[in-house]
């Protein structure tokens, strides 16, 4: 390559390192500061006086309360099923990985109320499987409801974060180095042994920052939830939407409930951040 195409790919490249990321950060002020910008002079409007309204209403603590179990449960439950799948991922075929692949895209296509609609024509309280357990014993009334609560509502969630969190973790275990795991092997460790000092320090930060990453998710969707409890479930997103929704107009309690939503999702968000990297210093 010439002189004049070696300074055209310098130039190039001090372009891209100079305004590549403006894209990103135009997205984040148009999508993350403009809306804040507006809900914090809403939210403060009477001198913060709905806060206190809100920490005052056993609504809201209960919602909060549902909205963290909610975000256990769907994270921990995906992030065990979704290791479990890369892991298996990693370990097929490529003709046979691809399919696998294929099949794990299609969770993520449907829509919250899809979703909804076939977990309670399955779980539901006339579901094929209620029907099917009730068959066996099992008490249909309290089956059938199970799914209308949170346990329930992390199960149908849970849906289509497993797949997040298996294509997020399929590149860890594809690319896992086993010569220390063979090494463990060879010095007479068991193979529980050898997994333990070996291949889960390598994956554990992942697979934590995949759990607390999906937990926020779960925590800040709202179209499944109405889709599948409505009203029957207090959680901070269908509160906030019926602050404004079927003609409400309590525009400063949303954008209240709206922050608090924000920062448990960004508190989450961190947790995962910071217990992951102690991981990897360790």
């Amino acid at each position: 390559m010439g002189g004049g195409g070696v300074g055209q790919v310098a130039r190039a490249h001090t372009v891209i390192k100079r305004f590549g990321a403006f894209p990103a950060w135009l997205m984040l002020v148009l999508f993350l500061g403009v809306p804040l910008a507006a809900l914090i002079p809403e939210a403060f409007a009477g001198g913060g006086a709905i806060f206190a309204q809100l920490l005052h209403d056993p609504q809201f603590a209960v919602a909060v309360r549902n909205t963290l179990l909610l975000g256990l449960i769907s994270g921990l439950l995906s992030a065990l099923v979704g290791a479990a799948i890369a892991i298996e991922l990693a370990r097929q075929s490529p003709r046979r990985r691809q399919l696998m692949l294929s099949l794990l895209g299609l969770p993520l296509a449907f829509s919250g109320l899809v979703i909804a609609y076939g977990f309670i024509l399955a779980f539901g309280r006339a579901g094929f499987v209620t029907q099917l357990l009730g068959m066996a014993g099992a008490d249909t009334a309290v089956v059938g409801s199970w799914i209308y609560s949170v346990g329930g509502l992390a199960f149908a969630y849970a849906y289509y974060l497993i797949p997040r969190v298996a294509l997020q973790l399929y590149p860890v275990f594809a690319n896992l180095d086993e010569a220390p795991t063979l090494a463990a092997r060879t010095l007479g460790a068991t193979p529980w042994q050898a997994w333990r000092h070996t291949v889960l320090p390598e994956v554990a930060p992942a697979v934590l920052a995949s759990a607390f990453f999906v937990s926020s998710v779960a925590m800040g969707t709202y179209g499944t939830a109405l889709a599948l409890v409505g009203t029957q479930l207090n959680i901070l997103p269908l509160m906030l939407l019926a602050k404004v929704g079927d003609g409400g107009s309590d525009f400063a309690g949303a954008a209240a409930i709206s922050l608090v939503l924000m920062l448990i999702c960004t508190l989450v968000l961190g947790a995962g951040d910071v217990l992951g990297s102690r991981k990897r210093r360790g």
